[in-house]
């Protein structure tokens, strides 16, 4: 999955389907869900002083963004395939680099959208500052990327395989 304008996410068809029965839920059954919260601690009086209640709101509030970022995030997907195992980098490949070419220094992460990111392994936005040097590399070549500091960063491109979820 990967973001390569603005308006446009690219996806595949397992993450549509999971970022789309996520906003049925929250849209329909989570919402009663947090109506119910809300309405049980109104019935508890003094709302000024009552915690239940804006702990209800706060997550209601929550809740409520994340079904406009999900509905903005669907209404302008593109659905498509996995990319291809050529061996470049791309969004949706799972990227090995080494820093300043030191084979021991290492990361592994998704070069995806944050919305796809899962616990089992970090994940970059192509827009990052890293996902932005990588992206279009070769395994073998090396990549730059300007740090925070204003410093520039060297990588190598040790491997880039299609996600497998």
């Amino acid at each position: 999955m990967t973001q390569t304008s603005e308006n446009v996410t690219w996806l595949t068809q397992e993450a549509y389907d999971q970022l789309k029965t996520e906003l049925e839920y929250l849209s329909g059954p989570a919402r009663i869900e947090i109506a119910k919260k809300i309405e049980a601690a109104r019935e508890e009086g003094d709302l000024r002083e009552n915690g239940g209640y804006h702990a209800a709101k706060e997550e209601q509030g929550k809740q409520e963004l994340r079904v406009r970022q999900l509905t903005q995030l669907l209404e302008h997907a593109k659905v498509g395939e996995a990319p291809a195992d050529t061996g470049v980098v791309a969004p949706g490949m799972v990227v090995t680099i080494a820093f300043d070419g030191d084979p021991d220094d290492t990361l592994t992460f998704l070069l995806a959208s944050r919305e796809y990111a899962s616990s089992d392994i970090e994940t970059y936005s192509p827009q990052s500052p890293l996902g932005t040097g990588v992206n279009g590399k070769k395994v073998g070549q090396d990549a730059e990327y300007e740090l925070p500091n204003g410093r520039t960063a060297s990588v190598r491109i040790l491997d880039a395989k299609p996600y497998q979820g």
